[in-house]
């Protein structure tokens, strides 16, 4: 099994997060203005996403965490992820694009869409070994 830093594979990307954001999300800002006043911030997507789920509203939370996963995307590959190599949960700034890749997961796994449910659950054991269970997706 290789470690995170391992010289045989790729760096770990750690992302920058956006301090904006989390602080406002802290401050128990809405979610929905937050990710209106930060669209690149996977971590709002991540709350949208998972208040959705949780309120049965899976179709909703499905959108929400791919809009989040896509973004978080875009900021992995921004700093210098190559599509595969670890993303690890242990660095906070991480966790929104991790959140949003378990719930869309769920929401893929709640309207029986398997193969998206199994890609998902890759994704998580590719970032990081230790996200799914965290998480609590894929038990």
């Amino acid at each position: 099994m290789t470690s995170f830093g391992d010289l045989l594979g790729p760096q770990p990307t750690l992302l920058p997060g956006d301090d904006d954001a989390e602080s406002a999300l802290l401050n128990h800002e809405a979610p929905e203005k937050v990710a209106a006043d930060h669209p690149t911030a996977s971590i709002a997507w991540a709350y949208l996403a998972e208040a959705a789920f949780d309120a049965g509203q899976t179709i909703t939370a499905y959108a929400y965490a791919r809009t989040g996963y896509h973004r978080g995307l875009d900021q992995l590959r921004r700093n210098g992820w190559k599509g595969f190599g670890p993303v690890p949960y242990s660095h906070e700034a991480n966790r929104g694009f991790l959140r949003c890749v378990a719930i869309l997961a769920r929401a893929a796994q709640a309207i029986g869409e398997t193969d998206e449910y199994a890609r998902c659950l890759d994704l998580l054991e590719d970032c990081d070994p230790r996200a799914a269970g965290e998480l609590g997706v894929g038990q």
